[in-house]
This record gives structure tokens, C-alpha cells and sequence, in this order.
């Protein structure tokens, strides 16, 4: 294994999408990063080599801590990538590398393992199987990946019974509902990654808690066509905590304001309506799932500033864009039906209906837009192409757009934590 530190070659275009992966508790620990990349935007064709690069040097670009936020970062890894130091360029402490399948447990692989565990990497085995090739290298994992799907119950067990330990964590792939993590968890999974946390099951609960209806009632006064600034005002001035973060805001360095604040209402007037309604939808929704993880917070804001982007460039009525990809996930934050999340909103009756429409996967004007903010998410390339091109979209303005939407959500997030 080369340790000279050898260099990337530049990649102009970054298409990153990440999988969470959990722990028990429904925790984010780390992120799986999907990476595409080619010469001609219009291609998503990538080998695996690309794809891994890519990865790093987006790393490298926007940092873990907007990629990850700070948790692990679990790349893949081919045999000619693993005898390559392309590594070396990311902090060891947060980064595991899962060796492909395909990689054999031949003495070059065995000696590059050792070199990164000594470096103090993390090394995953994807998708292990019974009678797996790569046994030898199971003193050097730190993690074991099982794709639940190809095996019998039995086998997953089996599997989990005899390599779960403290040195070693098994992490369960391609989890697509509650009661497979369930049966995950029971045969010694600790770690879970697939569908079943972006695709939550559908809630049974009919009402919003009462705790919440503050934030939705500050909500449906900042998304009126022509909102009530006075009685804005009064519902920041009537929650301290809201009050707090709005005026540490205004001091943010995001900003750049120079006035000194003297009031609510003056913070208000230097904002701005549109800044100041950009605020409040994101402090909402931070306030509003404070108690659930931190992953379906940023996704919101995330998509909220993706579809803000594409809004410019795309025909959408009078529906608002931001506001479409802010509620796409809200009733998971909520744990409410979608139906219940907009009932109480000021939107027209063709956005609710659009929204609703596009979140069961019925067909409506806004059905590209939602599926494109949802293949971009997901890394779903192929996806991504289809809809850029049926809205007439470019794809580094789409991949550019959905970066910077990473960037700003990290930033509202940082942001309202310090002040928590």
C-alpha cells in the first residue's frame, strides 16, 4: 500500500447523496455516501474507482461536518481503490471504509487492512454472506454488513450470532420496514440502514399535539399571501425560546447586519418579509422535532432550500416551493398524517391537494419537482437525469442547487443548537 499521500485528480461536478444508517434507538450514526460523476453532465454512468473519488473529494470540498454532520462516513471501497492511499486524505476518526464483495482476502488486501486499522481507520465488510471469502479479514472489521433480504432468517441469525461482539458491530442492510429492524434487533443487529427511515410507516395518530400548535399557528401566519407582521411579532414576542433564537439570528455572521436591533418588530423590518418567512419556516421545524432525530430535521430544511432554488427556474403556480419541500417530510416529524399537517395551513386548495397527491405518488403539476428533490436525496442518478431534463433543468444547476441547500441547512442547524 502506497503511503506517500498520493493525490486526487479533480473532480469538476460532485453528485453526493447519503443513506443514513441508525442505531437501536432510531439514532443517526453515520451516513453510507452514494457518488456519481462523469465528464458530460448528462451521464451518470461512473465506475466504482470514480464513484469513490468523488466521494473523497467532495469530502474534501464541503467537509464531514456538512456532509456527515460529524458522524461517520461509510464509503465503499473496490480492490484496486483499497491498495490505492486515497484514504489518507480523510480524518481516520470518522470514516469507515467497506471493502466490496468482490475484493478478495488475498494477501495484498490483508496487508492493506492492517496499514489502515494501524492509521486508525475503520474497515466494514459489505454485503457478507454465509461462507463468505472474506472470513479472514473478520479480525480486522469493525463492522458486518448483512443484507437481510438474500438470506433466510435462520441464516441472519446464525450470521449475527457469530461474529456480533464488542470489536465488531453488525449493522443490517436494506431495511424496509419497522418489523424487519424488529426482527433485525432480535437476531444481535445493533446497526440498521434502508428505506424504513425515510419511508416512515403511516401514522395512526388524528391530532397534533397541543405542545406543537404554536409553532403551526407562527407557521400559518408567516405563509399567509399577506401576512400580519403585527401579529408575527406578537407570536415571536409570546415564546422566549423563539424570541431568543430570532434575535441571536440577527447577529448572526450569515447576515451581516451592521444596525443594531432594537426590538422584535426592527429585527423584523431589517430582515425582511422573505428572510424573515425563510427564518421562521426553519425555526419552526426545529422546534417542532426537537425530539426526533437530527437526520428528518435537516432533510426538511435541505429540501425546503432545494425546491426554494428550483422555483426560479420552473413552472409552479402559485404554490410555494419552499414550502412544499419543508412539509414533504413534516408529517414524520410530527408523527401525523399528511392530511392532519395541512389541514390548518393557509395553502391553496391546489397545493394541499398537489402536496397530498405527490406523497402517495399520485400524479399532479408538482409531481416532477417532488420526485426530482426526492431522486436527488435518494442518489437515484437515473431518476435525476429523466426529471432534470422533463423540467428543463441542467444538471449542475440541479447538483449545484442541492449542495448549496446542504450547506444553508447545516448552517440554520448549527445555529439554533448553540442556542438550545
Amino acid at each position: 500500500m502506497n503511503t506517500t499521500g498520493q493525490a486526487l485528480a479533480p473532480k469538476p461536478k460532485a453528485w453526493l447523496a447519503r443513506q443514513p444508517i441508525l442505531t437501536n434507538d432510531d439514532k443517526v450514526f453515520g451516513y453510507e455516501l452514494l457518488y456519481r460523476a462523469s465528464a458530460e453532465a448528462t451521464d451518470f454512468e461512473s465506475n466504482a474507482e470514480d464513484a469513490t473519488c468523488g466521494a473523497i473529494d467532495t469530502l474534501n470540498l464541503l467537509g464531514l461536518d456538512v456532509v456527515c454532520d460529524a458522524q461517520f462516513a461509510f464509503i465503499n471501497c473496490t480492490h484496486e481503490m483499497l491498495l490505492k492511499d486515497y484514504f489518507l486524505l480523510l480524518p481516520p476518526e470518522k470514516v469507515v471504509i467497506e471493502i466490496h464483495e468482490t475484493a478478495p482476502a488475498d494477501e495484498g488486501v490483508l496487508a492493506a487492512c492492517q496499514q489502515l486499522k494501524q492509521k486508525r481507520y475503520s474497515i466494514a465488510l459489505d454485503n457478507f454472506h454465509p461462507n463468505d471469502p472474506r472470513e479472514s479479514l473478520i479480525p480486522l472489521a469493525d463492522f458486518i454488513k448483512v443484507d437481510i433480504r438474500k438470506n433466510s432468517a435462520e441464516q441472519n441469525t446464525a450470521i449475527a450470532n457469530r461474529y456480533a461482539g464488542k470489536s465488531c458491530r453488525m449493522l443490517a442492510q436494506k431495511v424496509e420496514t419497522r418489523a424487519q429492524k424488529l426482527a433485525a434487533m432480535k437476531d444481535g443487529f445493533t446497526l440498521f440502514q434502508g428505506y424504513f427511515f425515510q419511508r416512515p410507516e403511516k401514522m395512526q395518530a388524528r391530532h397534533i399535539p397541543s405542545d406543537q400548535t404554536n409553532s403551526l399557528r407562527l407557521l400559518q401566519a408567516v405563509s399567509a399571501p399577506e401576512p400580519d407582521l403585527k401579529a408575527v411579532e406578537e407570536l415571536i414576542k409570546h415564546d422566549a425560546s423563539l424570541c431568543y433564537r430570532f434575535l441571536r439570528y440577527l447577529n448572526s455572521p450569515l447576515l451581516g447586519l451592521r444596525s443594531p436591533v432594537e426590538s422584535v418588530g426592527h429585527g423584523m423590518s431589517l430582515l425582511g418579509g422573505l428572510e424573515l418567512a425563510r427564518f421562521i419556516r426553519a425555526v419552526t421545524i426545529l422546534e417542532m422535532g426537537q425530539e426526533k432525530c437530527s437526520d428528518l430535521i435537516l432533510s426538511s430544511l435541505v429540501r425546503a432550500k432545494f425546491c426554494e432554488a428550483l422555483s426560479a427556474k420552473v413552472d409552479h403556480g402559485k404554490s410555494d416551493l419552499f414550502l412544499m419541500g419543508m412539509l414533504s417530510i413534516m408529517d414524520s416529524i410530527l408523527g401525523v398524517p399528511m392530511g392532519v399537517v395541512v389541514e390548518g395551513l393557509p395553502l391553496d386548495p391546489t397545493t394541499k391537494a398537489e402536496l397530498l397527491d405527490a406523497k402517495i405518488g399520485r400524479d399532479s403539476r408538482l409531481t416532477p419537482i417532488y420526485r426530482l428533490m426526492l431522486a436527488r436525496e435518494l442518489g437515484d442518478w437515473e431518476d435525476v437525469t429523466v426529471l432534470a431534463r422533463k423540467l428543463n433543468l441542467s444538471l449542475p444547476f440541479v447538483n449545484r442547487s442541492y449542495n448549496d441547500a446542504m450547506v444553508w441547512a447545516h448552517e440554520m442547524t448549527g445555529i439554533s443548537a448553540s442556542n438550545k
